[in-house]
């Protein structure tokens, strides 16, 4: 059973929704603060660890993007943000903090049940045969969905895990934006086009100093990394 996160100061929230999640096989534990969310994240790998994230953006201690860049420092958990506001800003501050997705407050349980769906769906999708990608100075392994940069582990997100797995699935070829959108589902439709910028920046900043992402002018994105292929002694060849 998926274990969900919830970190929300409206005490008349948790309960529901939890009753709610249980129906969908999820179970929802809730914390009102965020010293309490951050101390359940960090012992639950003790406890077999949570499955995604669920962030208020109105909470004491700290706001919601603030929460979420401490768990970014921490963890590659899938997040998603919940706000009262309709401040499209708000929605690219979050996405840039590297939340997976975005939720208006009010919203019925029955589709932030599937927006949680869609990002642990989305965390275990890929290839039909998942294979370890290397190539130089970078190690893709699906089947954990780890990433190793020049011998040092990367923490990516699940949404840049994602599209750096896309890309490297078919390294050189060309993916368009639209690509990457059908691929990468479930953000607003108004920040389809800025998501898939904010994500490709993270992403390639967090990949330096490899010149991984060649981005073509009205085009699109491709991983520009030499593949390199085990040779039968276990090392490695071009």
């Amino acid at each position: 059973m998926p274990r969900i996160l919830l970190i929300d100061d409206d005490a008349q929230l948790g309960p529901p929704l939890a009753a709610y999640f249980a129906r969908f096989d999820m179970g929802l534990t809730c914390a009102l603060r965020p010293s309490e969310g951050l101390a359940l994240l960090r012992a639950a790998p003790r406890q077999g660890g949570f499955d995604a994230a669920i962030l208020d953006v109105m909470l004491p201690e700290m706001d919601g993007f603030e929460l979420c860049r401490t768990i970014r420092k921490e963890s590659g958990i899938p997040v998603i943000m919940l706000t009262a506001r309709g401040d499209v800003m708000d929605r690219v501050v979050g996405l840039e903090l590297g939340a997976d997705d975005y939720v208006p407050k009010p919203f019925e349980p029955r589709e932030l049940v599937a927006r949680v769906q869609t990002v642990l769906r989305r965390r275990t999708a890929g290839a039909p045969a998942p294979t370890r990608l290397e190539f130089d100075g970078l190690v893709i392994d699906p089947t954990t969905r780890t990433v190793l940069r020049q011998g040092q582990h990367l923490d990516l997100t699940s949404t840049e895990f994602d599209l750096l797995h896309l890309l490297a699935r078919d390294a050189g070829k060309v993916f368009t934006r639209d690509d990457i959108l059908n691929h990468l589902r479930g953000h607003e439709a108004e920040l389809y086009t800025r998501a898939v910028d904010i994500v490709v920046s993270r992403l390639r900043k967090k990949l330096e100093p490899l010149d991984a992402i060649k981005t073509l002018r009205n085009a699109g994105y491709s991983l520009a990394l030499a593949r390199v292929q085990p040779a039968a002694n276990g090392s490695t060849t071009a």
